[in-house]
């Protein structure tokens, strides 16, 4: 399954991350689970890779991020729909809309939303795209995160970003959705001028696969802006978001049952991962 994830979500659960996952991959096509650990589970839907953590009940994802998810056969939107609904609450009916001739979004039984629409996926290049949510305090940033993040990470570029009508918001000339890409991946991006009951939170971050140490402190050091944020790998940077920089080899040192364990114990010691401690745990 082919997949360009140097930047991915990473799902905060209260020790139902391998439920979770699995109920994502019998739902989605061309989905299968990659790793797991009684800590991190991660898994692909169509290309698109996630983690699922084991965290406990400190966080909660909310809605100010959510994934987009392109169906180009209605029967397999409204068959998705169906599912996701269960245990589920709709965020926006299943209806037509000016962007789609069908478009709902909906919050799962775990928490997550999905944004599930009727299109064609060449437009953003992927099936599955994660959408952020600027709101409340950080509600008329989203342009400045844009042109910030697409200058921290290599191979990324703006689509293209439309902006409120005059009339249309009081965020006028703010952003009514932008499509970029970090990393290679696709990102989208909206403004809301409403106050809501949600904004960035750990529950929902994204975690920076890392090869060597330089990259690791190379984004630490562009990214990180609260220090007491900073914990086994994450960081919460100048918008928010918080990310997980972390080095591409961890899930084969957790899954290594002779190293599990002395390498959890160290890189809770940790706040930016330093990957030859780690090594030598």
């Amino acid at each position: 399954m082919m997949m360009k994830n140097k930047i991915y979500p990473c799902l905060w659960f209260d020790n139902q991350a391998k439920k979770a996952a699995t109920y994502y991959t019998s739902i989605f096509k061309n989905s299968e689970i990659l790793e797991h650990s009684p800590l991190v589970v991660t898994f692909v839907i169509d290309g698109q890779k996630f983690m699922a953590l084991n965290a406990g009940p400190a966080f909660t994802p909310n809605p100010s991020i959510s994934f987009n998810v392109v169906f180009e056969k209605p029967d397999e939107l409204e068959y998705t729909w169906q599912i996701l609904m269960a245990g589920g609450s709709v965020l926006m009916p299943l209806d037509k809309y000016d962007w789609s001739e069908k478009y709902g979004w909906i919050k799962d039984k775990f928490g997550i939303s999905w944004q599930l629409s009727y299109g064609q996926i060449h437009v953003a290049g992927q099936k599955v795209t994660s959408v952020l949510i600027f709101a409340n305090e950080q509600a008329g940033k989203a342009e400045e995160a844009i042109k910030f993040y697409t200058s921290v990470f290599d191979d990324s570029s703006v689509t293209g970003i439309l902006k409120y009508g005059e009339n249309e918001s009081d965020l006028s000339t703010k952003i009514k959705h932008a499509l970029f890409k970090l990393g290679g991946n696709a990102f989208m991006a909206m403004e809301i001028s409403m106050p809501h009951a949600f904004s960035f939170n750990e529950g929902i971050s994204f975690a920076v696969d890392c090869k060597t140490q330089k990259e690791i402190d190379y984004y630490w050091g562009k990214l990180s802006v609260v220090p007491e944020a900073e914990q086994c790998g994450w960081l919460k940077d100048k918008f928010g978001i918080s990310r997980q920089i972390v080095p591409a080899i961890l899930p084969k040192l957790l899954n290594d049952p002779e190293k599990s364990k002395r390498v959890t114990k160290a890189f809770l010691k940790m706040k930016k991962f330093e990957i030859e401690k780690l090594l030598n745990a």
